[in-house]
């Protein structure tokens, strides 16, 4: 298994015994084939390719993967079904970081943050001018969003106390966001409407062309 956080870790050494991944990069894939061998459970993280060869190596006593992630793009469920192996992800527990996560970069890039800061450090900042990293307002600016999900919400809900204009783009019918004004428009609307673009779609066939 990977190394987890605690106090996560410590239940998972408390009930069985595990063989740690300890190492700063993530495992080879010949280093993943050659543990799993005999092991009844498998956790993994978003890094992790977990593909029909892994589960094979395993063998017969795998009885389960937890996926240490939101998503479970690197596992492949078809394979897992097969096999009858239930796979968990941990849902939801970073749709908010992520958010803010969103908004600092958003901010970063419109008021040119990350440039001022290396103008600063190298020592080209003489004094204050008018036309001195200008940058770009957010509030007012008309913020589109591909991926209208958890996440895409709570960037939205966010984006409301900048005083922005919301687009948003999403193939399945989006559940209203209370408090939110957010405008459902089709793909080539968005791209030629938004100020900024905020993607928050998972990476598939159809999003990946």
């Amino acid at each position: 298994m990977r190394r987890l956080l605690e106090p996560g870790l410590s239940l998972v050494q408390d009930f069985c015994e595990a063989d740690i991944w300890s190492g700063e990069l993530p495992p080879s894939r010949a280093e993943i084939l050659r543990r799993v061998p005999g092991v009844q459970g498998l956790v993994s993280l978003l890094t992790d390719r977990v593909d029909a060869a892994v589960m094979e190596a395993a063998g017969p006593a795998l009885q389960v993967i937890s996926n240490c992630a939101v998503g479970v793009d690197n596992v492949d469920l078809p394979a897992a079904s097969a096999r009858g192996i239930p796979v968990g992800n941990t849902p939801g527990v970073l749709t908010e970081a992520t958010a803010d996560h969103t908004f600092a970069l958003l901010l970063a890039a419109a008021r040119r943050v990350a440039e001022g800061e290396r103008q600063v450090r190298r020592g080209g900042w003489k004094t204050w001018s008018l036309d001195g990293l200008l940058g770009a307002d957010l509030h007012g600016a008309t913020l589109g969003i591909v991926g209208y999900g958890r996440i895409g919400r709570a960037v939205a809900r966010r984006a409301v106390g900048f005083g922005m204009r919301i687009l948003f783009c999403e193939t399945a019918p989006a559940p209203p966001e209370p408090g939110v004004s957010a405008e459902p428009v089709d793909f080539d609307t968005l791209l030629k409407e938004s100020d900024f673009l905020s993607l928050h779609c998972p990476l598939n066939e159809e999003t990946a062309t």
